[in-house]
């Protein structure tokens, strides 16, 4: 008799405690976020005064002051670049608030440092979160391992100086301090953190550990194989570094021309001011003309056609629980035409779950009756698949015998003594079972389905099989399916788990390439490799082990519940609600985003040609051309802010025509 487990409305369950340290840099902390601070302050606080028509000695104070706090960095880091033959849009700006300030829009000026000052304080943010992150990353691995000695003698050393072919003592519930291989000892080490294995490994003598992992209730003694500053996670650190180092340049659309309209600009006002002065002209109307030029040919107008769009969809993608960090981010999401997706907390819940009772003849047991036995016996126990079992029982509301006698035994299972009888439960290949062929043929079945086979003996006879695996997200095939017709291409499974099992997942969600068995760096290969060949890739993951192709990718997707602490900082944006069926849904808002972006560059550059030509074939007053200015930003804005609608966030794709595809 066999029975699969219903699907039962999913209980919140919390997510794991994160594994890396939080070791936040504070935000104040950063200088570029307390000037930007105390020019907005200086703003705000000079605003109502102007608009209340006020006497100048009170907030002429205080917009100078914001022009200082919020613009000499930039300008600063201007002139540097300038010093190096580069003209960049932080100078222009600058330049463009004192000209506005110059001609009697000392407002004006100042909102636009406050909003250039507050972008630089974001960058400086995120930046310094990621190096938290990595820093964070090498407090996985203890700072301290059991040496054994030749005559035996336990000694405490520091990690760093663990050399190669050292013998460490792992104890129950310790990290492994370096990678190597086990010479003695039996136990369950949870990997997760590197491979990605949804359950811990049993590790028996000749077995490879790595340096970070968590051993189980086994005690081992392993022989270092590599330098501690070469472990798999030193190199995940490594990897993560360069890969975030040589990503490709993170600019808008708008800041990859500016180099050519900045020293245009520049240019055209110096002749604008120079010419009519050499044909004569009197100083004051040649400076208020060149000042009206810069004003209406700056490329604020050109900058604000961009930002509308992106911050709107990054707004509306924030109320769908999607946080993408930059208006970068939100541009390249759009620009993608691979996906590469993580098995294991991103397609699966990341949690083992019994799925199949298969009780045996002869056992005078149902289905309920098999899974309370084996729930009463794994009770004590705190290995994941025990867990399972009882979590699975509770569901069903089963009761539960009181347990004596319990015994584990790592890498076998557990034994309990259950209403008199003797229950032993664990791995069909540690329990010597004898030759029962409905025992083995119910183990070669769910194995071959990718499950891990649990059997159950009672007073050493064989009653039943439970089958344990992670459990498929419940919008898995629909979020697949989408980004499939978003790209044109299926997305491709890495991950590091075995083969069998990763495949029949893919083949539930219809992904054909599946790339199994892998470490991090080889995930940092894969997109590498698909990068090369001119696809921009969105990988789409949750663990430590995701981190470094998170970087490498043309743009990251970190899953927040249950996501680690480097992931989530390493990754362009974050789905905070772990809905996958969310993540083809950016993508297709950054596709309209980016057909706004366009639409709004033309509006703008139509403005500013106009603006321009009539100052310089006639002359443009002052005032109109401010208008006309400050127009075609409310035109632009206006259109951007479209996305804010709850209509243009794209439903369940697939339910229809994908906007921007």
């Amino acid at each position: 008799m066999s029975s699969v487990l219903e699907r039962r409305p999913a209980r919140a369950v919390p997510g794991p405690r994160p594994l890396v340290p939080p070791r936040r840099t504070r935000v104040l902390a950063l200088p570029e976020a307390r000037w930007a601070l105390a020019a907005l302050v200086c703003f705000l606080a000079a605003l109502p005064l102007v608009l209340g028509d006020a006497p100048a000695w009170t907030w002429a104070p205080l917009l100078a002051a914001t022009y200082v706090t919020g613009g000499w960095e930039p300008g600063w880091e201007g002139l540097k670049a300038l010093k190096a033959r580069t003209l960049d849009v932080d100078l222009l700006m600058v330049v463009a608030a004192l000209g506005a300030a110059a001609v009697g829009q000392v407002l004006d000026g100042a909102l636009l440092i406050v909003i250039f000052a507050a972008s630089g304080a974001l960058e400086a943010v995120a930046t310094a979160r990621t190096a938290d992150s990595v820093r964070g990353l090498l407090d996985l691995a203890p700072a301290t391992a059991t040496r054994l000695l030749p005559d035996g003698v336990e000694e405490t050393v520091a990690v760093e100086v663990l050399e190669v072919g050292d013998v460490v003592l792992v104890r129950p519930g310790e990290r492994v301090g370096a990678d190597g291989r086990v010479l003695d000892g039996t136990s369950d080490v949870d990997q997760a953190t590197i491979t990605g294995e949804p359950l811990p490994v049993a590790k028996r003598a000749g077995d490879e550990v790595f340096a970070g992992t968590v051993n189980g209730t086994g005690a081992l003694r392993v022989r270092v194989g590599r330098d501690p500053a070469d472990s798999v996670i030193a190199r995940i650190v490594q990897l993560v570094e360069e890969a975030s180092r040589t990503k490709a340049p993170t600019q808008l659309f708008v800041e990859r021309i500016e180099q050519r309209y900045s020293i245009g600009m520049v240019a055209a006002t110096l002749a604008v001011f120079a010419v009519p002065l050499a044909l004569g002209s009197a100083l004051q109307p040649a400076l208020l003309r060149a000042m009206t030029f810069m004003i209406v040919a700056s490329p604020c107008a050109v900058v604000l056609a961009t930002m509308p769009p992106l911050l709107s969809a990054i707004a509306n993608a924030g109320r769908h629980g999607v946080l993408a960090k930059s208006a970068v981010v939100m541009e390249r999401l759009g620009q993608v035409d691979a996906v590469a997706l993580d098995k294991t907390g991103t397609l699966t819940e990341g949690t083992p779950h019994v799925t199949d009772l298969r009780t045996l003849p002869g056992a005078g047991l149902g289905g309920d009756a098999l899974l309370a036995l084996a729930a009463a016996a794994e009770y004590p126990s705190e290995h994941p698949l025990a867990r399972a079992v009882v979590r699975a029982a509770r569901e069903r509301d089963l009761v539960l015998e009181a347990a004596g006698d319990f015994a584990s035994a790592p890498g076998l299972g557990v034994t309990a003594v259950v209403a008199g009888r003797t229950v032993r439960v664990g791995s069909p290949a540690g329990l010597a079972h004898g030759a029962d062929p409905e025992a083995d043929r119910a183990v070669r079945e769910l194995e071959a389905e990718g499950r891990t086979a649990v059997l159950v003996l009672r007073d050493g006879t064989p009653v039943g099989v439970l089958g344990i695996a992670d459990r498929l997200r419940p919008d898995a095939r629909r979020a697949v399916a989408a980004l499939t017709a978003l790209t044109g291409r299926p997305p491709v499974l890495l991950t590091g788990d075995n083969e069998r099992a990763a495949r029949r997942l893919a083949a539930e969600v219809g992904i054909t390439d599946v790339r199994a068995g892998l470490l991090p760096q080889d995930k940092v290969a894969a997109v590498r490799e698909w990068e090369a060949a001119g696809r921009r890739v969105l990988v789409v993951g949750d663990g430590v082990n995701d981190a470094p192709a998170l970087a490498a990718a043309h743009a990251g997707v970190a899953l927040g519940r249950a996501g680690s602490d480097l992931a989530l900082e390493t990754a362009d944006a974050v789905v905070v609600r772990d809905e996958l069926a969310a993540i083809p849904g950016v993508v297709a808002l950054s596709r309209t985003a980016r057909r706004l972006v366009v639409q709004n560059l033309v509006i703008a550059g139509t403005f500013l040609a106009v603006l321009v030509a009539w100052d310089l074939v006639a002359t443009l007053p002052l005032p109109l051309g401010v208008a006309g200015h400050e127009g075609s930003t409310v035109v632009v804005g206006l259109n951007g802010l479209r996305l804010l609608r709850e209509a243009a966030w794209p439903t369940a794709a697939g339910d229809r025509d994908v906007p921007g595809h």
